[in-house]
C-alpha cells in the first residue's frame, strides 16, 4: 500500500488545495452510499409499476451474455465436430449447428428488445422522478422562513439541490446499471472459475489500479465543484445581468457591460484553469492506469490460448473462455468506473438530503400545549407590540429595538422615516415573516405564535415595494393576492377596479387575459406607475382585514396617487391598515403616524399633534413642504 499512498501523495503535491474547499476522502465516498437507500426508495415510490418493470427487464438482461457465450461455444464446437466429419455426412448432421445459430440469433434479438426496453423506462421513470423531485423541492422551499432565503449558505444549498434535481435521474440509471452488471459478472466468474480460479484474481490485479485513479480524481472534481458553489452562482448571476432585459436600460445608461464581462472572464477562467490542471493530470494517469489494465488482460488472454494450444480446452470452451474474460473485463472496469460515478453521485445526494433537512424555525408553536388559537374574526382588539427587538442573522446592528406602542382595531397607522429605519422589518414582523428576536407581538391578547401562521397571513393583505412582476396574464396577476379565486372574474376585476388596474388592462389587446412582460410570446410589458396598480389590485383582491401598503404610490403620477388614496379610504372602513410612505400627503391621511429613527420609536400621534409637538415629524414634513414651494 505504500506504494499507491506515495503515488497518490505525489499527484496530490502537485496542485495545492484551495482553501475552505477541502478534498473528500475514500472513506466519506464510501459513506456516502448510506444515501442510496433513501434514493432507491424515492425511485419506488415515483412509481412502483415502472421500478418493477425496470428491475425485470435488467435481471433478464444480466442473464443473456452468459448464455449467448455458451451458445457460441456449442455452435462452434459443433461446427469443428461437422469439419471432422467426412464431406458426405456433413449435410445429414447440419441440425445442431443450425439449432445454434438459430437460437443465438433470436437472442440477439432478445438483448435488442430488453435493451430498448430498459431505455424506454430509464426515460419514463427519470422524467417522472425529475418532475416529482422538482415539485417536492418547491414545496419544501416554500415551507421554509423569510430570513432563511436571505442567507447565503441556505442558497448554496438550495443551488446544489436544484441542479441535483435532473442529475439524480441520471444516478439512477447508473445504479440499476450497476446491480445488473454485478449479476451479469457473477455468472461470468462462475464459468472462469470452474476453468482456472487464478483468471479472477488476475482480472483484479488488471482493473484495481484504475479504478483507484478514477476514485482519486472524481474525489478532486467533486471538491472543485462543491467548493466553487458560490462562484458558480455569481457566474449565473453575471450571465443574466448582462444579457436581460430587465438589466438591459441601466446596463446600457451606467455603461456596465464591460465590467459584468471582465468580472465573468475572471472567474471563469480561474475556474477553467484550475479544471484544466485537473483534467491534464487525470488523463495522463488515465493512460497509464489503462496500460497496466491492458496488460494483465492480455496475460491472461495468452494463457487461454496456450491452453487450447496444448488441447486442454476445445474451440467453443476457448471463445467461451476469451469472451467471458473480455467480457468481465469490460463490466468490472465498468462497475469500478461507474462506482466512482455512483459514490460521487452519492456527495451530491448529500447536498440534496442537507437541503430536505432544513427545517422552517417559524411554524405553528402550540405555546399553550393546546391547539392553535382560531384568528379572530373581527379584530376586536389589535397588535400589541411589547419590548419587540430585531436582529438579523449576522448582522451588525439591530434593525428594531424597544418597540411599545398598539396598533389598534380599524386603526389606520402610517410608518415614517428615513431609508434603513426599520418600516419594512416592522411589517414583516407583523405579518409572521419574521419571528422577534426579543420581546413578543400580541393579537386580541394573544401571542402572535399561538396562531397558526398560514391562518394568520390569509387575513393580512401586504404589497412591498419590490412587488414581484409575475410573467401571467393580467386577470392571474391581480388573483395571485387570492390564488383560490382565481376563477372568480367578479372578484378579480373589482379588485382591478378599486386599484384603478380596470382603466390598464383595459387598453390590453387581450384583457384578462393578455400576458404581461416580455419573458414569453406575445407579452405585453407595463410602466412602473400601470405594475403598481396591479400590485394594488392583489391587495384588495385580498379582502383581508389588516391591509399593509409599502410605498403603494411611488410609482403613480399625483392625480393617480390622489384617485388612489380616496378608493383607500373608503376601501379600508372597518380595516386596520399600516402605511408606509415617504410622502406626507399620504402620510397625513392616517389615524396615527409612528416616527422610527435607527430602529427605535421617536414619536406616535397624529398629524396635528406631531406637528404640534415640533420634533422630528415636523422637521421631515417642513423640510419636504419647503421643496413644494
Amino acid at each position: 500500500m505504500s506504494f499507491w499512498t506515495n503515488l497518490f501523495e505525489s499527484i496530490s503535491a502537485k496542485r495545492p488545495r484551495p482553501e475552505g474547499k477541502p478534498a473528500v476522502s475514500l472513506r466519506e465516498r464510501f459513506s456516502a452510499l448510506r444515501n442510496l437507500p433513501e434514493f432507491l426508495r424515492l425511485i419506488w415510490q415515483t412509481s412502483p409499476a415502472l421500478t418493477l418493470g425496470n428491475v425485470a427487464l435488467r435481471l433478464l438482461r444480466a442473464a443473456l451474455p452468459v448464455a449467448m457465450l455458451y451458445v457460441a461455444q456449442l455452435l462452434l464446437d459443433s461446427v469443428v465436430h461437422l469439419s471432422q466429419l467426412p464431406a458426405e455426412q456433413r449435410p445429414a448432421n447440419l441440425m445442431p449447428a443450425s439449432g445454434y445459430a438459430a437460437l443465438e440469433f433470436g437472442l440477439a434479438i432478445l438483448s435488442d428488445l430488453l435493451g430498448r426496453g430498459t431505455a424506454l423506462l430509464d426515460s419514463l421513470l427519470g422524467d417522472l422522478f425529475a418532475n416529482r423531485t422538482s415539485v417536492r423541492l418547491m414545496e419544501h422551499a416554500a415551507e421554509l422562513d423569510l430570513d432563511q432565503f436571505e442567507d447565503s449558505t441556505f442558497y448554496d444549498k438550495l443551488e446544489r439541490a436544484r441542479r441535483q434535481t435532473l442529475s439524480r435521474t441520471v444516478l439512477m440509471a447508473q445504479v440499476l446499471s450497476q446491480a445488473q452488471d454485478v449479476i451479469t459478472m457473477a455468472f461470468l466468474a462462475v464459468g472462469l472459475a470452474a476453468f482456472n480460479p487464478w483468471l479472477l484474481l488476475l482480472l483484479l490485479v488488471a482493473v484495481v489500479p484504475a479504478f483507484l485513479g478514477e476514485s482519486h480524481f472524481n474525489e478532486r472534481s467533486y471538491s472543485l465543484v462543491h467548493g466553487w458553489t458560490p462562484e458558480r452562482r455569481e457566474l449565473d448571476y453575471l450571465r443574466q445581468t448582462g444579457a436581460s432585459d430587465e438589466t438591459a436600460k441601466e446596463v446600457k445608461i451606467f455603461g456596465l457591460s464591460r465590467f459584468l464581462i471582465d468580472r465573468f472572464r475572471q472567474l471563469s477562467d480561474e475556474f477553467y484553469q484550475k479544471n484544466k490542471d485537473l483534467v491534464i493530470r487525470r488523463a495522463g494517469w488515465g493512460s497509464f492506469f489503462a496500460a497496466v489494465g491492458a496488460a494483465g488482460y492480455y496475460a491472461a488472454y495468452v494463457y487461454i490460448i496456450r491452453q487450447a494450444v496444448l488441447g486442454q480446452v476445445s474451440i467453443g470452451q476457448l471463445t467461451f473462455l476469451a469472451g467471458s474474460f473480455a467480457r468481465m473485463r469490460g463490466l468490472l472496469e465498468g462497475i469500478l468506473s461507474r462506482f466512482s460515478s455512483v459514490a460521487d453521485g452519492a456527495l451530491y445526494l448529500q447536498d440534496f438530503f442537507d437541503f430536505f433537512a432544513l427545517r422552517p424555525r417559524i411554524v405553528r408553536q402550540e405555546l399553550t400545549g393546546e391547539r392553535p388559537i382560531p384568528f379572530p374574526r373581527p379584530i376586536r382588539q389589535g397588535f400589541q407590540f411589547e419590548n419587540v427587538g430585531f436582529q438579523y442573522k449576522n448582522g451588525a446592528k439591530w434593525a428594531l429595538r424597544n418597540l411599545n406602542f398598539m396598533l389598534k382595531a380599524g386603526e389606520k397607522l402610517a410608518l415614517v422615516g428615513e431609508n434603513g429605519a426599520g418600516k419594512t422589518t416592522l411589517v414583516k414582523l407583523l405579518a409572521r415573516l419574521y419571528d422577534p428576536t426579543e420581546g413578543r407581538i400580541l393579537l386580541d391578547g394573544y401571542d402572535l405564535r399561538e396562531y397558526d401562521p398560514a391562518e394568520l397571513r390569509q387575513e393580512i393583505g401586504v404589497i412591498f415595494q419590490d412587488f414581484v412582476r409575475f410573467q401571467l396574464p393580467a386577470g392571474q396577476n391581480i388573483a395571485v393576492g387570492r390564488i383560490d379565486e382565481r376563477q372568480n372574474q367578479d372578484r378579480i376585476e373589482g379588485a382591478a377596479a378599486r386599484s384603478l388596474a380596470d382603466s390598464v388592462i383595459a387598453k390590453l389587446p387581450q384583457g384578462y387575459e393578455q400576458m404581461i412582460g416580455r419573458r414569453f410570446a406575445g407579452g405585453v410589458d407595463l410602466s412602473g406607475g400601470e405594475w403598481q396598480k396591479i400590485a394594488l389590485g392583489r391587495a384588495y383582491m385580498r379582502d383581508a382585514q389588516l391591509l399593509i401598503l409599502d410605498e403603494p404610490t411611488a410609482a403613480l403620477d399625483a392625480r393617480a396617487e390622489y384617485e388612489v388614496f380616496q378608493r383607500f379610504k373608503e376601501l379600508t372602513q372597518g380595516k386596520t391598515a399600516v402605511l408606509i410612505s415617504h410622502r406626507f400627503s399620504t402620510v397625513r391621511m392616517a389615524d396615527r403616524i409612528l416616527v422610527i429613527e435607527n430602529g427605535q420609536l421617536q414619536e406616535l400621534g397624529s398629524h396635528e399633534e406631531l406637528l404640534a409637538k415640533g420634533g422630528r415629524y415636523a422637521e421631515l414634513f417642513q423640510l419636504q413642504a419647503a421643496g413644494y414651494r
